[in-house]
């Protein structure tokens, strides 16, 4: 029988403090940083983002959201068999986010590990976990995106530090007879490494090189549109379908403006693309399962739905998995 990987249950955290435009310009504007809600909304298209606390770790969001998405699933923790974490804020250099969130669902022995793809890394995991179930190495999956970007935010550069806010999506996946994930297709190109990266690290006790988010703008924004474009017709394609049978486009959630491209770009109207980024900022690995577990809970997302999930970010990564729901 051939074995494929379904999503059964999604799940969502975010952090309690709740910051609208208006607060952050007030905050940026003590810092000599000049901005305002009018100029947000029109390069973003965000109305407001969540920032975790020092207390709150990538772990702990990545945790509750995987809770949620157990409690969606119906089922009990002790049935996962195997947790795949894509995060580029994780709470120590190691051990991986994974293993921490593993004990805390007090789950002992399956596989826990990290994917780190940035932007692109729920999608990567997704893939990667959809690879170990159809081949048998596993049964129930954990795959989860979670962020605190908060923390790597240079917050005197209005260029960066508007765009992203913190928090965790997660689904369920399991091994079933009927088709769930029908395909995927991953890329990288490291030649674009220096458009998108945060290139501190640790070395000898302190921090090396520089520990804050740097992006080229419209550098992202031109590749991004491009490779969300293709790869998308690149997994309907090896689906054996077309992007007319795509009832939702969950794209990753960095701009309004690369999302309202993208979809004009695959020719979908605008009310078939999941938006969350005016509600989330931009949460890096945890914004496409976040979108994906608003757009099922307000009923938008239901069973027999084609969706497209789309991750393009640093490395230079993307990728794109298109799921029956």
């Amino acid at each position: 029988m051939q074995r494929y990987a379904r999503i059964i249950g999604t799940g969502s955290a975010l952090p309690e403090r709740l910051v609208s435009n208006a607060e952050l310009v007030r905050e940026l504007a003590q810092r000599g940083v000049e901005t305002s809600e009018e100029w947000i909304v029109a390069r973003t298209g965000i109305l407001q983002r969540y920032l975790a606390p020092p207390e709150v770790s990538s772990s702990m969001l990545g945790a509750d959201a995987a809770r949620a998405a157990l409690g969606a699933a119906g089922i009990e923790a002790a049935s996962i068999d195997l947790i795949i974490v894509a995060t580029s804020t994780p709470d120590y250099v190691f051990p991986s986010t994974a293993c921490l969130i593993q004990k805390s669902l007090a789950i002992a022995g399956c596989p826990a590990f990290d994917v780190q793809a940035v932007c692109s890394g729920f999608v990567y995991a997704l893939a990667c976990a959809d690879a170990m179930i159809r081949t048998g190495a596993a049964s129930r999956a954990l795959v989860i995106g979670t962020e605190v970007f908060s923390r790597i935010l240079d917050w005197n550069d209005r260029g960066t530090c508007v765009l992203f806010g913190d928090g965790a999506g997660a689904v369920v996946l399991a091994a079933d007879s009927a088709p769930g994930i029908l395909a995927s297709k991953l890329h990288a190109d490291g030649r674009h490494e220096q458009i998108l990266r945060t290139a501190g690290h640790v070395s000898g006790g302190g921090i090396t090189g520089h520990p804050f988010l740097t992006m080229d703008g419209p550098a992202v924004f031109k590749l991004a549109v491009s490779v969300l474009d293709s790869v998308a017709r690149e997994v309907v394609e090896a689906a054996g379908l077309t992007l007319a049978d795509i009832d939702w486009l969950i794209p990753h959630q960095a701009n309004v403006r690369i999302l309202h491209a993208t979809g004009r770009k695959l020719g979908l109207p605008a009310e078939r693309v999941v938006i969350t980024v005016d509600q989330h900022a931009n949460t890096s690995a945890a914004s496409v399962p976040l979108a994906l577990d608003t757009a099922t809970r307000d009923g938008r997302v239901r069973s027999g739905h084609r969706v497209m999930m789309q991750g393009v970010g640093g490395g230079f990564t993307w990728g794109a998995v298109l799921a029956a729901i």
